[in-house]
């Protein structure tokens, strides 16, 4: 016997329910499913409304899951591809400003155990880094710091 098809509300909730998605994500996942009668749009706007979705809650989630592997330039595309703008992209600019340098120094430390030997070394450092999105900036940081004694987390 065939399963029941569930609504498009239901649908949204349980996707909801798994992680939070923005209303850009959430409209693409819903628009295969949706029926003559049914009107995408009025059931995000009835979703924000009840906020069971909400742009600076996945915001937050997107930041919090990306922040310990990438630099701020590719989680901010990232947000702008999910259609983030405004306030809380943002808020989410100044929340990774303040700490890029320091996570750019722990991804190149987990990503390379030893101080570079030389320049290529060096040069392939920064294109690791270039690569997940950090700033020139906080690359030239890690890259000069990341082996110091003076970021050492205790030992």
């Amino acid at each position: 016997m065939p399963r029941p098809q569930i609504s498009l509300k239901a649908r949204a909730l349980k996707y909801l329910s798994s992680r939070e998605h923005s209303r850009l994500e959430l409209a693409r996942k819903l628009t295969p499913y949706a029926q003559d009668g049914d009107d995408i749009e009025a059931l995000l706007n009835w979703l924000q409304d009840a906020k069971f979705l909400s742009q600076e809650r996945f915001s937050e989630s997107l930041v919090h899951r990306r922040a310990g592997r990438y630099g701020n330039n590719r989680i901010l595309s990232e947000l702008k591809s999910h259609g983030i703008t405004g306030e809380a992209l943002g808020d989410a600019k100044v929340g990774l400003n303040q700490g890029e340098n320091e996570r750019a120094r722990e991804v190149l430390r987990r990503k390379f155990s030893e101080v570079p030997a030389d320049a290529m070394a060096r040069a392939k450092c920064m294109r690791f880094l270039q690569q997940r999105g950090f700033s020139h900036r906080a690359i030239q940081a890690a890259v000069k710091t990341a082996w110091s004694d003076d970021h050492d987390d205790g030992d």
